[in-house]
């Protein structure tokens, strides 16, 4: 008989948690304007609201901080994490910054100017608002087929490359770069294949153009094109990473994610133009360059972790338990972005929630009332994420409206995810009676969703 599947590590420690009434956690949300971003953490049971620097490190990353130095300038800790990142990547110029939207910030500081236009698959909410921000424009070009979430190809992250090579033809010189997001989250988490990023790569060497990853997944990314891509299968994690950046010029990501650290990004290139416009920046917003916005003992806890996830068992264990939640889902009918994603499920809340007009904000809805039924709290990707079109400045309605369970690392059990799923199947099952959503009473010109106040209709 085969073995069944169990967890790549032990546990060595533990934090409790609580529950709550269903009473409190009306008061709770109310309080909150009926955003879950405002809830205090004690109020919520399973937090769910993203797997962003709130995965358990190993006992290694632990050690290694014991051992960080904190010199202000060429600590051994930032050589410790350069030599990790140029021997995944084989990029040489390495930013450190406090997290991902950080180097973003840094780094498009030098590259994006008003009127430019970005073109990549489902910028995440920070990398648009660093482009709209700046007055420039974050042109989607995505597959179609990611938008159809019932539908299961194995690669629905994929840039779509008529979509980009027409960016290209109309507006080159608009272009400074196309970004890649690895995984793709906002279309739910999905992958890009191998073969997309030659495409694309192709198609950006064609006009002269440089690409750049947004990398806070790729390792997730690469235990996709590993199981589901002719010709990786006996290829390991960090042979693939390698492969994938071989194909852009840099990247910036937040090790938060696939890093698994509790603060952190950087900026890695192989460009010395981009090193050179960008480590001003650097200086400017962050600290001097060999910490950037990082303690050297999480610089030493972050090469330790970028090695470790970049180990199959770790994946295939962080992987696995979101598909193990998604075959529960499939158990109870309720609709998710398939096939399921590396760090999250993505419930398709117009699905759901059928009765409750798009003005209404069904995915946010949706995430409301999974913390009322059992202190769940999810996030909203989707309309409220979107932000308003700045030029006309009305609701963007024209993408997925998804309510994101983001699993974070090394934390929760499967009983856990039993929980989520048998309290999302009694929303489900109560959804005909949910005929009205939320309306904004206070937003933000930009990245709204994070302090946006809402009330029930």
């Amino acid at each position: 008989m085969e073995l069944p599947f169990a967890e790549s590590w032990k546990i060595k420690m533990v934090e409790p948690i609580r529950k709550s009434t269903y009473k409190e956690r009306e008061q709770w949300i109310k309080e909150a304007h009926y955003n879950v971003f405002q809830l205090k953490s004690e109020q919520v049971y399973i937090d769910l609201i993203t797997d962003s620097g709130t995965g358990s490190m190993s006992d290694r990353q632990w050690a290694g901080m014991m051992l960080g130095d904190e010199s202000y300038a060429g600590a051994t800790s930032f050589f410790n994490l350069k030599e990790t990142i140029t021997r995944l990547t084989g990029f040489s110029y390495i930013i450190p910054t406090h997290q991902g939207r950080a180097a973003e910030n840094v780094l498009f500081s030098y590259l994006v100017h008003e009127g430019d236009i970005v073109p990549g698959n489902s910028h995440f909410d920070t990398t648009k608002g660093h482009i709209e921000g700046r007055h420039a424009i974050a042109l989607d070009c995505t597959i179609d087929e990611a938008k159809q979430t019932q539908l299961e190809i194995p690669f629905k992250g994929n840039v779509d490359p008529i979509k980009l090579e027409k960016a290209l033809a109309e507006h080159a010189d608009r272009i400074p770069f196309i970004i890649v997001t690895i995984t793709n989250n906002t279309a739910g988490g999905q992958p890009v294949s191998m073969q997309n990023l030659r495409e694309v790569r192709a198609i950006a060497d064609k006009y002269g153009k440089p690409v750049l990853f947004d990398s806070a997944r790729f390792a997730e990314n690469a235990y996709f094109i590993k199981m589901r891509e002719e010709g990786y299968q006996n290829k390991s994690i960090k042979e693939i990473t390698r492969e994938m950046f071989d194909l852009a010029d840099g990247m910036t990501m937040s090790t938060k994610k696939d890093g698994i650290v509790n603060m952190g990004g950087f900026i890695a290139t192989r460009k010395e133009d981009w090193y050179e416009g960008a480590k001003g920046f650097c200086v400017q917003y962050e600290g001097y360059l060999t910490y950037g916005g990082m303690n050297g003992r999480d610089m030493n806890a972050l090469a330790i972790g970028l090695d470790e996830n970049t180990e199959f068992d770790n994946l295939e264990t962080r992987i696995r338990q979101v598909e193990y939640l998604a075959a529960k889902l499939d158990e109870y009918g309720i609709p998710y972005q398939r096939p399921a994603g590396g760090h999250a499920i993505f419930v398709d809340a117009p699905k759901v929630l059928t009765h409750v007009p798009k003005e209404e904000f069904p995915a946010q809805t949706l995430t409301i009332e999974l913390y009322l039924e059992a202190g769940i709290r999810g996030c909203e990707i989707g309309y409220l994420l979107a932000d308003r079109d700045p030029i006309t400045k009305e609701n963007r309605f024209n993408g997925l409206d998804l309510l994101r369970l983001a699993i974070p690392r090394r934390v929760y059990t499967n009983n856990h995810m039993d929980v989520i799923a048998v309290a999302l199947k009694n929303v489900y099952d109560r959804r005909e009676r949910i005929t009205h959503g939320v309306r904004i009473s206070w937003e933000a010109p930009l990245m709204r969703h994070f302090t946006v106040k809402l009330e029930r209709i």
